[in-house]
């Protein structure tokens, strides 16, 4: 079955399914891009509002979403990782608010290592709690071009065929228990309830697997289960990843699996953002592995 009519046959709004398959056409332009733009490697020069050099695919993927959803006017506001502020488009059709990380793990282009696109979709304007958020959905540009995506009602996979068309790979998702493990930032700058968190899961026998795309690997746990963290440490307490663009819409696709995220202590979906660069530290996975570190940062 093709997107559109699963999306059709699933009773997704009209409106809504629309702006997710004119999302999911974005995919053939961001990977054609690969091509001609990894050709160059090297930064653009410039940077991201995060500090952090822009590479010419991050400039051109942000370019792809963002003036195709200006052009089609089917949401009001627009916000990516790449732009200083909140776009608002002109006599929108819709009040669809989107979020987008345009493509995630562009530091490994150099070395041909997966890479993705994150979206996040909200009834109105982005600056509310990722537990508003209406769908959310990822496309990760391996070996397949997959589309993983949830409205709410599951989580469901699809790839993308010869004709350009995405076609139904896996229904209703549910992450499995699973020993795998992705740990961001440095071992010496962990905090103390954290560290010892993660020497449970080593005695566990928990393996190892981290790439450096935040969408490559919380996939993989999404299928092989286990959990995906990078936490506040020494020097960034408050975390590193983007609460707007990469934290709240794979948090709602975890969770929809059957899952679960915190930011050590609480459900970050829950917090309001205050500004689009709000960073966070971030566990996601099972939930088992969730409740361990919320008991652990509890017990200081």
């Amino acid at each position: 079955m093709i997107l559109k009519d699963f999306l059709t046959q699933s009773g997704t709004e009209k409106t809504l399914a629309e702006l997710i398959l004119f999302l999911s056409e974005q995919a053939d332009p961001v990977k054609k891009g690969f091509l001609t733009t990894c050709m160059n490697i090297s930064a653009c020069g410039t940077r991201n509002m995060f500090g952090e050099d822009q590479k010419p695919l991050d400039k051109y993927a942000d370019d792809v979403f963002v003036q195709s959803l200006k052009k089609s006017r089917l949401v009001r506001y627009i916000a990516t990782e790449e732009q200083d502020t909140i776009i608002e488009v002109n006599n929108a059709k819709n009040n669809f608010g989107v979020v987008i990380d345009p493509l995630d793990g562009s530091s490994l282009l150099d070395v041909n290592l997966c890479v993705g696109s994150i979206i996040g979709i909200y009834p109105g304007h982005v600056l509310t709690k990722g537990s508003a958020m209406i769908a959310a959905l990822y496309m990760l540009y391996g070996p397949l071009t997959l589309l993983t995506i949830t409205t709410g009602h599951g989580v469901h996979e699809f790839v993308r065929d010869e004709s350009g068309e995405f076609v139904l790979r896996g229904k209703d998702i549910r992450i499995p228990d699973g020993k795998i493990y992705a740990p961001g930032a440095l071992r010496r700058d962990w905090l103390p309830a954290h560290a010892r968190w993660i020497n449970d899961l080593e005695n566990a026998g928990y393996k190892l697997r981290f790439s450096g795309c935040f969408v490559a690997d919380v996939h993989q746990i999404l299928h092989k289960g286990g959990v995906f963290t990078y936490p506040g440490y020494k020097g960034k307490e408050k975390g590193k990843l983007r609460i707007l663009y990469e934290a709240n819409p794979m948090g709602m696709i975890v969770c929809e699996a059957g899952g679960a995220v915190s930011n050590g202590r609480t459900d970050y979906r829950e917090i309001t953002p205050e500004a689009i660069d709000q960073v966070t530290p971030i566990y996601i996975g099972g939930k088992k592995e969730i409740g361990q570190i919320e008991k652990y940062m509890r017990e200081g």
